[in-house]
């Protein structure tokens, strides 16, 4: 299991447009997840805590300069809201923008060990810096390129992170067998029908022998990992069966 305690995951989403996330969140797995009370997400529309007549978020970057700076006021507050409305937990705040480390599944098995997270979505040409030195707990991207706000980006952690806690899909071992879960590619995968178009699922998938299949699975995977994205085999912690199929697979292609 990921972690070993009962509680459900709570997820605070930080935004200017909250109307954004009511499709991705309300279907799918993520919809069965919440459903079953295991997690909690929340919408706080920043706009909320801008008191001015015309809700103002947003403002002239000082020193001059293209595009419009988010605001310390209502970001500063609404973390506060929440913060109050989730009682004694301290939770991690992540600012998603493109200057933060990119996301990858390692970071995703550490957050989802937390129960309390509070996502800010940054918006125009970023925030102000006040709220990364004082709110901030870490600073996620998904890739190296620019969207237009951190909605998306808050979306794809939901999504990631959701998956993982127990008891939100049918079978832990549907994670543990993902791409990246292990630092390495997924095997290939193969249903019904048995032949389509002349090509033929292999045979070792249907010989019924559970030990030989996980050993062409683990094997499939290197291999798709050693052409595809040979630079997570550097970073893989390898055990010695898989350092010997690699091996033969390296011979192989010799």
């Amino acid at each position: 299991m990921i972690r070993n305690w009962v509680n459900d995951m709570k997820i605070d989403i930080l935004t200017l447009f909250p109307e954004m996330f009511e499709g991705p969140l309300t279907s799918s797995i993520i919809k069965r997840a919440r459903d079953k009370g295991l997690l909690d997400i929340n919408m706080t529309n920043i706009r909320d805590f801008a008191y001015d007549k015309h809700r103002v978020v947003d403002d002239y970057p000082f020193g001059g300069g293209a595009g419009m700076v988010m605001k310390p006021e209502p970001i500063f507050e609404a973390v506060e809201f929440v913060r109050r409305k989730g009682g004694p937990s301290t939770p991690r705040v992540i600012l998603l923008c493109p200057q933060g480390k990119v996301f990858n599944q390692e970071m995703a098995k550490n957050l989802v060990k937390e129960t309390h997270l509070i996502l800010i979505c940054g918006h125009y040409e970023g925030i102000d810096e006040r709220v990364r030195e004082k709110l901030v707990d870490e600073e996620i991207s998904i890739g190296d390129f620019v969207l237009t706000g951190g909605e998306i980006p808050a979306m794809v952690l939901v999504d990631s992170l959701s998956r993982m806690i127990p008891g939100v899909l049918k079978e832990e071992e549907s994670f543990l067998t993902d791409s990246f879960y292990d630092g390495l590619l997924e095997y290939p995968q193969y249903t019904r029908p048995r032949e389509y178009e002349g090509m033929t699922v292999p045979e070792i998938l249907l010989s019924g022998d559970h030990e030989k299949i996980r050993v062409w699975r683990r094997r499939m995977s290197l291999k798709r990992t050693l052409k595809r994205r040979p630079d997570l085999l550097k970073k893989s912690a390898l055990a010695e069966e898989d350092k010997k199929l690699l091996q033969m697979l390296k011979d192989e292609e010799a």
